[in-house]
């Protein structure tokens, strides 16, 4: 399953972001973002159900971030509003191909190149 990250950039605190995750279409059971900032863990952003029946936020992404699926074009969104520089890192698209939505990343088993997204101050 290739998935493809894109839609990252560079924006100023208060501005938004859109990305996106090309996928091939194969159902899995759970899609998410992760992300990764410069000598840190990767730290989970959000996740959904294939069927989009569920949805689960981190609490730095609640109320900021939205993640959704277009089955039309195989691609999940992350959107991002109301970003703060602590949001620039490297974003990650993940899929997960059995289970319940799940926050650390050894759970998921497939994985797009990412994307950089850097908020200036």
């Amino acid at each position: 399953v290739q998935l493809q990250a894109s839609g990252g950039g560079l924006v100023q605190a208060g501005g938004s972001l859109r990305l996106l995750c090309a996928d091939s279409g194969r159902i899995v059971s759970v899609v998410g973002w992760f992300r990764q900032a410069p000598g840190k863990e990767r730290q989970f952003v959000a996740a959904m159900t294939w069927r989009g029946d569920r949805k689960f936020y981190a609490d730095s992404a609640k109320g900021r971030f939205t993640i959704s699926r277009d089955n039309r074009n195989n691609t999940v969104y992350l959107q991002m509003n109301t970003l703060k520089p602590e949001d620039t890192a490297t974003y990650y698209c993940a899929q997960r191909r059995i289970g319940g939505i799940a926050t650390t990343s050894d759970a998921y088993d497939y994985w797009g190149q990412g994307t950089q997204v850097t908020v200036s101050s």
